[in-house]
């Protein structure tokens, strides 16, 4: 017997994998990769706690069809910020159903429980989960299997129900007391990864979306890395804020953007392709002002096919006003 858990590396879902692997039962983690996950490491993070209760772990990368589908027009709305939790974790079941044959899996479990979040999992919101991914039945949520009503692998006796939760609510000591028992370790706090839940990463797609109504994939990651600027002739600036972030902005490959560059020490930016002179002239400035600041008088900024000369005549506080 196998079932199919869906997976985001949280605290939850891993003690529901843990109950049902301790049922004789294998378990494979399953990432639903919408692009819109935490920045950090989560794919190490996510592999050590499949390691800790022995699920096998897995990824299905659906960013395509989860921005056509489901970010812009969500059946059921949004959260508090850019979220659309509903239909979101609707989709991440329906495409789990659909790799279940594939796989050799029975059913699903997840990690949700009954009460925590009292927009997407109070009983409606899950009813209108199972009802989006047509997985009436095949879905069982452990951790509040005794307070919901049986699914399929139970009336089979796949699974014994009384060795399942009754968890109810935003309480987590029952958790707390599975951790122990269990001797899960380096878990992290309750919040889910989900930049779309952020205030300020929300804020940033509805800047995008104000000003491009073409969304794709390759537009994700230039919104989850950098400082974010909107220049006053509508050019999107974003510039590196460490090491890091001005690798993973050197890489970006997007028609949109141009790189910019400069022999200064100093964060590695992109800025709208189609901006206007005026606003690149702008932006080699905010730059020059996120450089190491033992310089002076006229720099050259690399703007792709084109070479701005300017000088360092803002400061940081100045460039503030731009930000997203």
């Amino acid at each position: 017997m196998k079932a199919i858990a869906l997976f985001s590396g949280g605290l939850d879902s891993t003690l529901a994998m843990k109950l049902i692997i301790d049922q004789g039962i294998d378990v494979i983690a399953c990432n639903i990769n919408t692009g819109f996950g935490s920045t950090k490491d989560r794919l190490t993070h996510m592999k050590h706690m499949c390691n800790q209760v022995g699920a096998e772990f897995r990824s299905i990368d659906i960013q395509d069809e989860y921005l056509e589908e489901v970010l812009f027009t969500p059946k059921y709305g949004y959260g508090k910020n850019f979220n659309p939790c509903i239909d979101c974790h609707g989709k991440m079941f329906e495409v789990a159903k659909r790799v279940m044959e594939e796989w050799g899996a029975s059913f699903l479990i997840s990690g949700e429980v009954l009460g925590q979040r009292p927009m997407s999992q109070n009983s409606e919101s899950l009813q209108k989960v199972l009802d989006l991914s047509n997985c009436e039945g095949l879905l069982l949520r452990p951790l509040s299997a005794q307070a919901l009503a049986e699914t399929i692998p139970e009336i089979q006796g796949w699974v014994d129900r009384s060795k399942l939760e009754n968890i109810i609510g935003r309480n987590r000591d029952r958790q707390m007391e599975l951790v122990k028992e269990f001797g899960i370790k380096d878990y992290e706090g309750p919040g889910g990864g989900c930049l779309l839940t952020d205030e300020h990463f929300s804020r940033k797609i509805r800047d995008f979306i104000a000003h491009d109504e073409n969304f794709l994939k390759a537009d994700i990651p230039t919104l989850k890395y950098g400082r974010q600027l909107r220049l006053p002739e509508g050019a999107k600036l974003i510039i590196g804020r460490n090491e890091e972030e001005n690798r993973i902005l050197e890489a970006i490959e997007n028609e949109k953007y141009i790189h910019i560059s400069t022999e200064l020490f100093g964060p590695h930016s992109l800025i709208s392709a189609n901006a206007s002179d005026a606003d690149k002239l702008l932006a080699a400035k905010v730059v020059l002002a996120y450089c190491k600041p033992n310089f002076s008088g006229e720099q050259n900024l690399d703007f792709g096919v084109d070479k701005i000369t300017t000088v360092c005549d803002l400061t940081r506080s100045d460039a503030v006003k731009y930000f997203i």
